[in-house]
């Protein structure tokens, strides 16, 4: 099984140009299931000897195990799509996992900050330190065009155009969108961009980064979110407060605003409306609590 797993993680990388983070979150998936195999049968089998039987005790297992609906949703997805690949490269006579049943998930509405809780994060980086003044670009930006962490990350210079006010970001599955970049996040960059000290030493995809830590080399996903987490506690925001909650409030006062949702979807980069629609159940919710409050029919005798 070793060896298809390699091949599937493989296909993955260069057919489908999978990013990194998700080559890496099959990997985990794949390799939980080796884990449990081992685990119960005392050996892995191979490939053509998993049935649908075991992939059933498997799942059961995880649900006993007490992981969440979407864990386990995702996971056997996930092995929907290594045996569909065993299976076209005759690894396999047949896909043992396409008869399982996918636990419905609740969906969650994800957590966002109001106006007045985003300007004092984007002001708790001081504007007196190099970094400061970097920790404030990165934070107007994430805010100001809705990105995700792995694609602050991936910002090149050369990716701003400064004329025109946009970014070309690179986002899931390596899709490029462009994104328009407000006036405060434009003034934090320039003033970042006055600050910024490459390594001359290190090779220029390190230098080429927008955004360069400490040594002048490109900034890593684990190290912006220790910097937010730092600047969350400065500005005493919830600890629910994460990397994607900048997203998440983009997002939402977007359409507080009067955005509609198919804008909002391309800013976003989402492929389907579908992921998009959460963010009108948070402003209805919004909505609702406001009528409540002040509708003097609406509240309870």
């Amino acid at each position: 099984m070793h060896a298809a797993v390699d091949r599937f993680l493989n296909a993955l990388r260069i057919e489908r140009n999978a990013s990194p983070l998700t080559i890496k979150s099959y990997a985990d998936d794949l390799a939980h299931l080796q884990e449990f195999l081992e685990q119960h049968r005392g050996t892995i089998p191979d490939v053509r000897e998993i049935d649908v039987s075991l992939l059933r005790r498997y799942a059961a297992w995880l649900h006993e195990c007490g992981y969440a609906r979407s864990t386990i949703a995702r996971r056997l997805a996930c092995l929907r799509s290594f045996f569909r690949f065993c299976q076209r490269e005759g690894l396999c006579d047949s896909n043992p996992a396409r008869p399982l049943r996918t636990p419905r998930a609740g969906r969650t509405l994800p957590h966002f900050l109001t106006t007045d809780e985003v300007g004092r994060l984007l002001l708790a980086p001081p504007a007196t330190t190099p970094a400061g003044l970097r920790d404030r670009a990165i934070l107007e930006t994430m805010y100001s065009a809705g990105l995700r962490v792995a694609e602050v990350v991936a910002l090149n210079v050369d990716h701003w155009d400064r004329a025109a006010g946009i970014l070309r970001v690179h986002g899931k599955g390596r899709r490029e969108r462009i994104a328009p970049v407000g006036s405060y996040a434009t003034q934090a960059l320039n003033r970042w961009m006055e600050v910024r000290q490459p390594d001359p030493k290190a090779p220029p995809e390190q230098t080429a980064a927008l955004f360069l830590n400490r040594f002048g080399r490109r900034l890593s996903t684990r190290s912006i979110g220790r910097m937010l987490e730092k600047h969350i506690r400065t500005a005493g925001l919830s600890a629910r407060t994460s990397p994607h909650t900048l997203r998440h409030s983009f997002a939402t006062h977007l359409l507080d605003g009067g955005a509609d949702l198919r804008s909002v979807q391309e800013l976003l980069g989402h492929q389907s409306l579908t992921t998009t629609q959460i963010y009108t159940h948070i402003s209805t919710r919004r909505l609702r609590e406001t009528y409540e409050q002040a509708h003097p029919h609406a509240q309870a005798g």
